[in-house]
């Protein structure tokens, strides 16, 4: 019996559609958008064109709205450290985000820190939620940036953003979410013209690893005062230098529209996975970790009492694939600094596994896992 992947807020399996128009502009149509003589080069500036319009209508955007990137990670660096000259000529050095932020964020903000600005961290109660009221109360006039992600990369929960939409509405502070867990899954929030830049990466909408975007809203007619982190060549309005992977984002343009195009039946799927997951370790007693009214319907971040979590992924290695938090530290050991924001001992969130799913997984024989949980008491 193969063991089945549950670890898709790590990394999405490649769809099939996505991956025939990648390999489409891998091998035919292979030029460089930047070739203008040609129509090799015409052709592979049509199809970057039309992903641009692909990812804006996730979020009724505008197709000058999107730089592409290399992922969230690159995006979210953009983002923050993008506005850094913007906060030094306004006198504007204050930041505020929160303390359960992928560490895309929660570094460069440092990195602002040691350069002077003011960030301000803040704390999430026992729902995983930051409460949009702390949001106000943070607020200065000389606040530059709030950065609040989308949805937790760990818990799968979504953070209050129309209601720190509401709040910024006579606030001139721009507004960066990290979308990279919510961007083509929970679509309405990304849609208010007041979210100024959001982060998206396609490989966890079934695009390929590599490619991504920020989203930069206009202001009017204003564009965003971003600088750009590197330098050279002048692609994406300066913003983002070097030859455009026109293979991966032809994908992700493909990936972004099918997201929409198949969004109810992909939640009902996932849905379905989620209830099915919940009955059968129903008798187990398990932990849940967060509000889940809050949840998105494609993760569990889950505990079972007196268990380990590196024991329990060892002990279901040949089952399923699961984690015990974010990929990108997995290589460390420390206890999760989300599950220890909510307010968890160390014990605590050492206990907890991630379990994350999508509309490919395929069935899971959800009593054989729990009756091998069950074998660990």
């Amino acid at each position: 019996m193969a063991v089945v992947y549950l670890d898709c807020n790590a990394t999405t399996p490649l769809a099939p559609e996505v991956r025939d128009i990648m390999i489409h502009y891998l091998t035919d149509e292979f030029g460089n958008e930047g070739s203008r003589t040609h129509e090799y080069g015409a052709r592979a500036k049509s199809a970057v064109q039309k992903a641009r319009d692909q990812v804006a209508a996730v979020v009724g955007a505008k197709r000058d709205e999107v730089i592409f990137t290399s992922g969230a990670t690159e995006s979210n660096n953009l983002a923050i450290l993008g506005l850094r000259g913007a906060g030094i000529e306004q006198g504007k050095r204050h930041v505020i985000t929160t303390a359960i932020e992928h560490k895309a964020v929660l570094e460069p903000c440092d990195a602002l820190e040691r350069e002077g600005f003011e960030v301000t961290r803040l704390p999430v109660g026992e729902n995983g939620a930051v409460d949009p009221e702390a949001v106000r109360d943070a607020l200065r006039p000389d606040t530059l940036l709030v950065s609040v992600m989308q949805v937790n990369n760990e818990t799968g929960i979504c953070q209050p953003i129309a209601e720190i939409v509401d709040i910024l509405q006579d606030h001139e502070a721009f507004f960066h979410t990290d979308a990279a867990q919510g961007f083509g899954k929970e679509l309405d929030s990304l849609k208010h013209p007041r979210v100024d830049l959001i982060s998206i990466s396609g490989h966890k909408i079934h695009a390929p690893k590599g490619v991504g975007a920020l989203i930069t809203r206009r202001r009017g007619y204003a564009r965003l005062p971003l600088t750009p982190l590197t330098f050279g060549g002048g692609q994406e309005r300066g913003l983002r230098p070097g030859t455009l992977p026109v293979p991966l984002i032809a994908a992700l343009g493909a990936a972004a529209e099918i997201a929409v195009r198949d969004h109810h039946k992909r939640q009902q799927a996932c849905a379905m996975l989620r209830n099915t997951a919940l009955g059968s370790l129903a008798p187990l007693n398990p932990k849940l970790t967060g509000d889940q009214s809050k949840a998105m319907n494609h993760v569990l971040n889950i505990s079972f009492a007196g268990l380990d979590s590196e024991a329990l992924i060892v002990a279901l290695k040949d089952l399923i694939a699961i984690s015990n938090g974010s990929a990108c530290t997995s290589s460390s050991y420390t206890p999760s600094h989300v599950l220890k924001a909510m307010g968890m001992s160390d014990e605590d969130a050492n206990a907890c596994v991630r379990i994350s799913w999508c509309h490919l997984t395929p069935a899971v024989d959800w009593e054989q896992i729990a009756q091998r949980i069950r074998t660990l008491y």
